[in-house]
């Protein structure tokens, strides 16, 4: 049964014959697709006349950016990844952060919009940011798919949100459990029973 609706409150989902753990509906495909138009055309407009550099905050935000960057209208947008990790197999952070990939292209005198997927405590974020300083942009701002602030551990300035979620492990549109559940088109709570 995939894709589920908000209707249905919990269930087990099974992905391509293979039985997953239990969860349940956060936010459709469809709630996201009418949010990326939302936050584009704000984007848009604020950067007119400009040509900002996107940042992508790997492996989580490469959907969302992806998505986002089609809807966007802006003439000259380039576009980095950068790649962090403070999670790894785990749903906890370690509160160490480490710098897999940096970025490549020259930042100095640029615009700069970094692309979250969720901002959880904010220590992955706001390692990122501190480390941009170094490269002289010319600002920086912070747009994210999920704005989760249960956990928050440092606060972190959002200038752009999709959605805004109080509570839950979440999984789906690039969010992930142990490299799992990034490819489903919604996103969804893991549901302990």
């Amino acid at each position: 049964m995939f894709p589920i609706t908000k209707e249905d409150t919990c269930c087990i989902l099974e992905y391509k014959g293979e039985t997953m753990e239990k969860l349940k509906l956060v936010i459709s495909e469809k709630e996201i697709r009418i949010k990326i138009e939302e936050l584009a055309e704000a984007i848009s407009q604020d950067y007119a006349g400009k040509k900002p550099v996107f940042i992508g905050v790997l492996k989580g935000a490469f959907i969302f950016l992806a998505d986002l960057v089609r809807k966007v209208s802006l003439e000259g947008l380039e576009i980095d990844f950068v790649r962090l990790a403070s999670y790894g197999l785990s749903d906890t952070t370690s509160g160490e952060v480490k710098i897999i990939k940096d970025i490549e292209l020259d930042l100095e005198n640029k615009d700069v919009l970094v692309i979250e997927d969720i901002i959880d405590t904010g220590i992955t974020l706001d390692f990122f940011l501190k480390h941009l300083e170094k490269y002289k942009p010319n600002s920086v701002k912070v747009c994210c798919l999920i704005d989760k602030p249960q956990r928050r551990e440092i606060e972190v300035p959002i200038h752009y949100r999709g959605f805004y979620i109080r509570e839950g492990f979440l999984v789906g549109y690039g969010l992930d459990f142990a490299e799992k559940y990034r490819q489903l088109p919604e996103v969804y709570e893991i549901v302990k029973e």
